[in-house]
């Protein structure tokens, strides 16, 4: 049985992946300004990995007889100066879905709801994933700086990237 505390802040999970997911879009638009198709693709399949998050969530409530709703989004920003910005402010966005869903566990773990531990659990060990990402990403673009050859190839290597929905 789920508390009414427990899916409501489920359901407020849901908002967040897919506020994430229109956030990687502002940023996937800036690089296609930017003629970075790489880095736009990079940031378009992340997208397609919160929208697979949102909707994971959005199961999940169903599932555990919970009722799943979505609500208004707000704006994402959509303007940046840099690349090192864009990364930046992934990382800092990242770091804050982990907090949000270290607070979804707390609220799990002090209900014991068992089965919301369980299901919380892959999603901390996909944040420990981004966070990583993220940082490794941002390292390197502070790395490269102007250089163009370097963004060049950066560009080429996340243009490889692709979205495989995880296997259940």
């Amino acid at each position: 049985m789920l508390s009414k505390n427990l899916v409501d802040k489920l359901n407020e999970q849901v908002k967040h992946e897919f506020f994430s997911s229109n956030y990687y879009l502002a940023m996937a638009s800036y690089c296609k300004e930017l003629e970075l198709d790489g880095f736009a693709n990079f940031f378009i399949v992340q997208a397609e990995e919160e929208r697979f998050h949102g909707m994971k969530l959005f199961n999940f409530i169903t599932e555990i007889g919970g009722r799943a709703y979505i609500s208004a989004l707000d704006e994402p920003q959509n303007t940046f100066s840099s690349l090192e910005e864009v990364f930046n402010n992934a990382l800092k966005h990242e770091t804050f879905v982990t907090e949000l869903i270290n607070q979804l566990m707390d609220i799990a773990v002090s209900e014991k709801n068992y089965a919301v531990i369980s299901f919380l659990n892959w999603y901390v060990d996909e944040q420990v994933e981004e966070i990583s990402m993220m940082t490794s990403l941002l390292n390197k673009v502070r790395r490269i700086g102007e250089i163009n050859y370097a963004i060049y190839m950066l560009d080429q290597e996340l243009g490889n990237r692709t979205f495989t929905p995880p296997a259940e």
